[in-house]
């Protein structure tokens, strides 16, 4: 399963689908489009918006922009990432935690 935690000004990808074999996987693929697409369209608005790090199965984005594009493009990921949750919810969590 794709586990999705959302903190504040932190997301965390970790997991596999395991909707289907590797690259095949129409969950992995959907997920991962979501989210370099995002990525990408932050850091096209300003490059220092955000900073990711890619581990083994994990992916961890920290967003540095408070800038209103840059939470839009993120708010929308996170959006879209719910919606294929809906859909596949045997194959992707999202987890919100708060900030304390």
């Amino acid at each position: 399963m794709i586990k999705v935690l959302i903190k504040n000004k932190q997301i965390v990808v970790s997991g596999h689908a395991n909707y289907d074999d590797f690259g095949k996987d129409i969950v992995c693929a959907s997920a991962s489009s979501i989210i370099i697409t995002s990525v990408n369209a932050c850091l096209k608005f300003d490059n220092s918006s955000l900073n990711y790090k890619e581990e083994k199965d994990k992916l961890i984005i920290d967003i540095k922009s408070n800038e209103y594009n840059i939470k839009l493009i993120i708010n929308n990921m996170i959006d879209m990432l719910e919606e294929l949750a809906e859909t596949y919810n045997k194959n992707i969590m999202i987890v919100k935690e708060e900030d304390r």
